[in-house]
């Protein structure tokens, strides 16, 4: 008989959130699960790590099962666990259900996609699950049904190596899921402002705030494919190079 797949569940949001809990309830049906999760939210986090402060981790029992809770970010839950909790890598990462998207440039700055970039780093297939609703109290069903099709999908074909999926996922009804579309990212920017405040003493304090603006009108991005009730999955790699543009370099290799 087969060895059961071994499955490392981690996210940004928290490891109490309703997202990881309703990606730990899809896992435990598929294979062997080892949560390590923040013990607080930890969203916009990017691929951070903690290098001057102690990290901490705190065994829960949740539903009669052991889970790690991590004082640290995503990647340090991560490292963690390939290094100190697993008794071998995982066969498979998944990150999230994250609450809100992670859709175009939010990969950039995302705590669960980071988490999965860095399963990839490990040579771990490896992926980031999202919601398009913020809410705590978001119907993360549709959602369930999704990963379960995507996991399955991911645990019998092996994935390339160095490669993790960002799949966002429409805040509709299952019935209301067109499908499944591999996409790239769209071309997108936040429009940041900075709310300025005073604290009680006077002091001055700042609150960013933005919009987020799609500048992209292509019809195979992730954003087309979330607003016309699409799940999108972009496959994304850790090598940022712009290899496209190197030859324009080249004469700057002399001095």
């Amino acid at each position: 008989m087969s060895e059961a797949k071994l499955i490392l569940v981690c996210n940004d949001d928290g490891i109490t959130a309703p997202g990881i809990r309703s990606l730990i309830k899809v896992a435990r049906d598929l294979g062997d699960v080892v949560v390590v999760a923040p013990d607080k939210p930890q969203s916009a986090m990017g691929h951070a790590i903690t290098i001057n402060s102690t990290l901490r981790v705190q065994k829960m029992v949740v539903d009669g099962q052991t889970e790690y809770a991590c004082s640290g970010t995503p990647v340090d839950c991560i490292k963690l666990a390939v290094n100190k909790i697993l008794p071998r890598k995982p066969d498979l990462l998944i990150s999230g259900i994250n609450h809100g998207s992670n859709a175009s440039i939010n990969v950039i700055y995302s705590g669960t996609m980071s988490a999965a970039m860095e399963g990839a780093l490990e040579k771990i297939p490896s992926i980031g699950f999202s919601l398009t609703n913020h809410s705590i109290d978001a119907n993360f069903e549709a959602s369930e049904k999704v990963a379960r099709s995507i996991i399955k999908n991911a645990l019998l074909h092996p994935m390339p190596a160095g490669v993790c999926l960002n799949v966002n996922i429409p805040d509709v009804s299952i019935d209301l899921i067109k499908g499944i579309k591999v996409c790239r990212q769209a071309e997108a920017i936040w429009q940041e402002e900075f709310d300025e405040r005073k604290d009680p003493t006077g002091r001055t304090y700042y609150w960013l705030t933005g919009e987020f603006k799609n500048l992209d009108s292509g019809t195979d991005t992730d954003i087309w494919a979330l607003e016309n009730n699409y799940v999108s999955i972009v496959p994304c790699q850790f090598d940022i190079t712009a290899h496209q543009h190197l030859n324009f370099f080249n004469d700057w290799q002399s001095f």
